[in-house]
């Protein structure tokens, strides 16, 4: 079983929030996947906001509002790309059942927790809570009222790919258990928890471990923040 949650930040300024989506298992907690979906600023805002959100969008365009539902499928088919069943928690958003629609390989025993419940260790969102809470600790980006907000989604993205790491390889499942495992060592892909110089141990290229399209996309840094006008990529010129 795993646990679906969207994540929400911004880049750039507050008229360009954002969301994270993100999968975790409901007994390991291990952080499979996530995926990105560029939102509208909504809430309550100052008719000076309104109209300054409206000249955005006229100048850049209006983010897609479909890009949850579509982000979310395709979040799944990276996560069990074969036919399969899966047991799936989520909240009550209304996007999600949308989404599940779209993927016919899969049979979904979707069960659902109102994102109101209390975010005790009894709620079946917990593993999600807690990723959530991870996130918002250990990067400064993602605090509330910060001035070390994300300037570019891509960098948020590497960021988050940074924890994704250290969350399932080296962070322990329990700080108050000396001999606890890591997420990764729950679901049996590793024997032991991992050192940052093991992990830092050898550069992996996507010539030798292929990459899925969207994962592919976040390494070449392509993700484009549109406030910017200009997007430089890296692009190496003498590397092999």
């Amino acid at each position: 079983p795993v646990v679906l949650d969207g994540f929400e930040s911004f880049e750039f300024s507050q008229y360009f929030p954002f969301h994270f989506h993100v999968l975790v298992g409901a007994r390991s907690h291990f952080f499979y996947l996530f995926t990105d979906s560029p939102l509208r600023r909504k809430g309550r805002m100052t008719p000076h906001q309104l109209k300054r959100r409206e000249q955005l969008e006229r100048e850049l365009g209006r983010p897609d509002p479909r890009s949850i539902q579509k982000e979310v499928a395709q979040l799944l088919r990276l996560a069990v790309p074969g036919s399969s069943q899966l047991t799936l928690f989520s909240d009550d958003h209304p996007a999600y059942p949308r989404a599940f629609r779209a993927l016919g390989h899969l049979q979904i025993r979707h069960h659902v927790t109102s994102s109101r419940e209390r975010r005790t260790t009894s709620n079946p969102l917990f593993p999600v809570n807690l990723l959530d809470l991870l996130v918002r600790h250990g990067s400064a980006n993602h605090k509330r009222e910060t001035i070390a907000f994300s300037k570019r989604r891509q960098a948020a993205i590497e960021r988050l790919a940074l924890l994704q790491v250290w969350r399932n390889f080296i962070k322990r499942f329990s700080e108050r258990k000396l001999r606890s495992e890591t997420p990764a060592q729950r679901v049996g892909l590793l024997g032991r928890a991992r050192t940052v110089s093991e992990v830092l141990g050898r550069r992996l290229f996507p010539s030798q471990v292929a990459l899925p399209e969207t994962l592919e996309r976040y390494y070449r840094r392509t993700v484009k923040t549109p406030a910017l006008g200009v997007n430089r990529t890296h692009r190496l010129r003498y590397a092999d």
